[in-house]
């Protein structure tokens, strides 16, 4: 069954908070809330008392895990900005600057083959089923696939570059402009 966890294994996808802690348990939720949600909606869904994650939740707003959208009721939901920040410093105190530039030019050269191949500057700009009918070796699903890790290497191209300037202005290397 599915929805059964192994006994060595990690909890199913559903419970994965349920064990912690009244603060673990807003967390996990804060950190599945997409839209603005009301405490007492977290309470219902921690089972705690609405107070009770209204506190943390303010906690997490202060901290800047949480956005705070004041209205009746007040509504949290999670700050994506926090959590690309800490990816970012986190891959700045993870690697050096030469091993940032070296993925930034890996990645460049990964989105360049990409430009080259679909004659587009981003897969936004990529008709995918235009694609996949007017090659003679890639289909609709390969199209998909190139234009979903294309963004991702721009993602990560551009998370590498920024981390890369963040280090490089602790260690004093001059960041381009």
């Amino acid at each position: 069954m599915a929805d059964e966890p192994s006994p060595n294994g990690p909890p199913a996808f559903d419970d994965v908070f349920s064990g912690g802690d009244v603060e673990q348990r807003v967390y996990g939720t804060l950190l599945q809330t997409r839209e603005p949600t009301a405490a007492s909606a977290i309470a219902d869904r921690v089972d705690c008392d609405p107070k009770t994650a209204r506190k943390y939740l303010e906690w997490f707003a202060d901290l800047g895990i949480a956005t705070r959208h004041e209205g009746r009721p007040t509504t949290y939901e999670r700050n994506d900005a926090y959590f690309e920040w800490r990816r970012i410093d986190r891959l700045a105190a993870d690697h050096s600057i030469d091993e940032l530039r070296s993925r930034v030019s890996e990645l460049a050269a990964r989105i360049a083959k990409y430009e080259e191949v679909y004659d587009a500057a981003s897969p936004a700009d990529v008709d995918a089923v235009a694609a996949a009918e007017s090659s003679d070796d890639r289909t609709i699903d390969d199209v998909y696939s190139d234009l979903a890790d294309w963004e991702t290497a721009r993602t990560e191209r551009e998370r590498h570059e920024r981390a890369r300037q963040q280090l490089a202005g602790t260690e004093g290397e001059p960041v381009p402009g």
